[in-house]
Order: structure tokens, then sequence, then C-alpha cells
């Protein structure tokens, strides 16, 4: 499993970029912690965990599907534009 690392992405579009995740998606914490994103309770708890302060703080982002790693991986790259892209191809 690769990590992916976030940065300045549109949290309400992430959102929706999980809900095309096939399989699951951790945040993990610099301190640690995991969270299933697929939950949206921890989806909640996860960004509020992440945006300490109105600041992004260090997160990565593991999937257990490389599809969804790559989705997610291209979505921090082009944003979401992906997502269309992402929705026409299913």
């Amino acid at each position: 499993m690769s990590s992916v690392e976030l940065h300045k992405i549109n949290f309400s579009k992430f959102i929706e970029a999980l809900d095309q995740c096939k399989g699951n998606v951790w945040l993990v914490t610099a301190e640690g912690d995991r969270l299933n994103l697929k939950s949206r309770f921890c989806q909640l708890l996860g960004l509020a965990k992440i945006v300490e302060g109105g600041m992004v703080t260090e997160a990565k982002i593991i999937c257990d599907n490389p599809d969804d790693d790559s989705l997610l991986f291209r979505f921090n790259l082009y944003g979401e534009k992906v997502l269309d892209e992402n929705a026409e191809n299913e």
C-alpha cells in the first residue's frame, strides 16, 4: 500500500472522491491515528483533525484498493475534473 499526501484540496470535492472509492480509505495522522474515511463519522473526525486552526496539518491517505489510490492521487494533482472523468468511465 502506498500513501497520498494531501495538498490544498477542496474538502467537499474530496468527500465526493471518497464516495467513488471502492475499498477502505485510511487517514493516518502524524500521531499515528488511523481513521477509515469510508465512514461519515470518521470523515468528520478526520477532516477536523487535519484542519487545525484553519491550516491543513500533516496527514497521509492509505487505500486498500490500488484503483482508489490512483483516483485520490490524480484528484490531489488535478482537482475535481478527475471526479467527472471517473464517473464517465463507470
